[in-house]
């Protein structure tokens, strides 16, 4: 017999499979109709290349490379770069925005500032990037590093602004000295809110990596399919969208899960 804790109600488990089974019914769907639109011609295949095409473009590309190097090059290049600026971010945007959240001092001083950076694109600096820190790969992390802080800093100073007083109040009642009642009180509730911040920071960068690749870079997955472009190599761009799209999915899946285990008791 199950405890109450166990419990878990038929309707749904059986509505989490159901829409796992209407998202890879999604999923099939589209590719039937890719299938079925090349195979018959109905859109030139320079426009839209086969699935068997771009599969045969692909199995070169594992091969010969791209340019001089391998896939797995670009791909590494396009992770180191995404993974740099996005973990400095974090590392000075969360302690940044707890900052921010828990002084109104360092709101008044740091808010202003963000409040003006957050509307304008990150794309928007690349021509200052260039102008400071030259054509190198520090431009390029800074870039990432840049659009990855806006997030994660207003995220966590709103998740301090927005913890309950009462859950301070019975911290402060229960004795918890001031540096206890950050970690264990403050810290812990704004949580939630820091993970939505690094969650939507994580996909920001990789999506930002492509635009940050443009600043003359030699490999990474935006080169690739800016350089496919120039060259009209079709196939190439759409292989390249493609495998972004699919580490942008990895890594969502990746953080998703990473914010299960850090927030298990969400819900509860």
């Amino acid at each position: 017999m199950r405890s109450a804790g166990e419990f878990r109600h038929p309707w749904v488990v059986s509505g989490q499979a159901s829409f796992s089974f209407l998202s890879w019914l999604t999923v099939a769907t589209i590719l039937l109709l890719w299938y079925l639109v090349t195979a018959r011609g109905w859109v030139s295949a320079f426009v839209l290349p086969s699935p068997a095409n771009l599969w045969s473009e692909f199995q070169v590309l594992v091969v010969k490379g791209y340019a001089g190097k391998t896939l797995a090059e670009h791909i590494l290049a396009s992770l180191f770069r995404t993974f740099t600026g996005l973990g400095l971010g974090i590392a000075i945007g969360v302690p940044l925005g707890l900052l921010m959240g828990s002084s109104r001092v360092a709101y008044a001083i740091l808010g202003p500032i963000f409040s003006f950076l957050r509307p304008i694109p990150p794309i928007a600096f690349i021509p200052l990037m260039i102008l400071y820190f030259g054509i190198g790969e520090f431009s390029k992390v800074a870039l990432i590093f840049l659009a990855a802080l806006y997030y994660v800093v207003l995220n966590s100073s709103a998740g301090v602004r927005t913890v309950p007083q009462d859950l301070v109040r019975a911290g402060m009642n229960l004795g918890l000295s001031r540096t206890k009642l950050f970690a264990k009180v403050v810290f812990r509730a704004a949580l939630p809110h820091i993970m939505t911040g690094i969650k939507t920071a994580t996909a920001i960068s990789w999506a930002i990596v492509v635009a940050a690749e443009l600043i003359a870079a030699q490999a990474g997955l935006g080169f690739m399919v800016m350089d496919a472009t120039t060259f009209f190599r079709v196939p190439n761009v759409y292989i390249g969208i493609i495998i972004i799209g699919l580490i942008g999915v990895t890594l969502e899946a990746i953080t998703a899960a990473i914010d299960r285990k850090l927030l298990h008791w969400m819900g509860r």
